[in-house]
């Protein structure tokens, strides 16, 4: 009976159940029963295609930013192209925004994200945001002077004043420092930073005149605040609140001043390349080099005529 098969327990080398395939998930204890068990279960898979989602998105992300710049970086070709033309395609005004039924058009040009550096378009961007938030507390200047004047009239020398200072400050202002810091970061020109710091020196220290609010000055800074308290508490308040208008913005021209002054010495700005530049904008000049040339003929005249007498 030998050559019959024995029918005795079989070894582990025989058993069926002791496949890899299998003991990789009856040894796991994360399914309990044999019914727990889904073996289209995959986790990692899941996980995997969470991963590839966000690589997704990421990678939308960055085409959009491309797509963005392709664009800005067209619309800059445009502009050096129509500036490439010659010294008729000149470009056109857009500041003031005025409407087009208006008389009178825009005076200046400017486009910061076109014309200044990225590493200073926000600094340009602040004095310009800046110099509208002066203009606007003077607007608010004459609204205080106005409402005093409603319950004093002795005040009509500082609304008078209030009103002229409105009317000079704001375009000269933008005209005599707005301007100069606008193009020395627009064209790196040592002439025009000292234009600004000079000019802007001074118009801080009027700020800071205005802040203090001397009577009949027509600036409702502190003393003047004060004083009309006791004449109308809602005027004085309302003179209160121009007064700490006045000190936000002594303060942020002193911070300012100080931030362009930093960004100065990084260009490679200096007091002898602002004295070439002045040489040649004044030799440049048309009328200038028109006077000059009338005045070398007048003195050639008058020594000619002396050496004939």
């Amino acid at each position: 009976m030998s050559k019959y098969t024995s029918f005795s327990e079989p070894g582990d080398a025989h058993n069926p159940f002791q496949d890899p395939a299998v003991t990789q998930h009856s040894s796991n204890t994360e399914y309990a029963t044999l019914d727990l068990y889904n073996p289209f279960d995959n986790r990692n898979g899941v996980r995997d295609q969470t991963a590839v989602n966000a690589t997704t998105a990421e990678l939308l992300k960055k085409q959009e930013e491309l797509e963005k710049k392709a664009r800005e970086l067209e619309r800059r070709e445009r502009e050096l192209n129509s500036y490439a033309l010659g010294p008729g395609a000149t470009r056109q005004n857009n500041w003031p925004p005025l409407p087009t039924f208006c008389p009178v058009g825009p005076c200046f040009y400017q486009d910061i994200n076109m014309e200044i550096s990225q590493s200073f378009q926000h600094t340009v961007s602040i004095m310009y945001y800046y110099w509208m938030f002066t203009a606007c507390t003077l607007a608010f200047n004459l609204i205080s002077y106005l409402s005093l004047f409603c319950v004093d009239t002795s005040g009509g020398v500082g609304l008078g004043l209030a009103i002229l200072w409105v009317l000079l400050f704001t375009p000269c202002s933008f005209v005599c420092w707005y301007r100069p810091v606008y193009k020395a970061f627009r064209s790196d020109s040592s002439f025009n930073f000292f234009a600004f710091f000079f000019i802007f020196f001074i118009q801080v220290i009027v700020y800071v005149i205005m802040t203090i609010g001397i009577p009949g000055w027509g600036f409702s800074g502190w003393i003047v605040s004060l004083a009309a308290l006791k004449t109308s508490v809602p005027v004085g308040v309302i003179m209160m609140l121009n007064a700490i208008l006045f000190t936000a913005q002594a303060a942020i021209g002193v911070v300012m001043l100080k931030r362009v002054h930093s960004l100065y010495r990084q260009t490679g700005a200096s007091f002898v390349k602002a004295q070439a530049e002045f040489a040649t904008g004044v030799m440049s000049n048309q009328a200038v080099r028109q006077a000059a040339a009338n005045a070398t003929a007048s003195a050639a005249q008058g020594a000619f005529t002396g050496v004939a007498r």
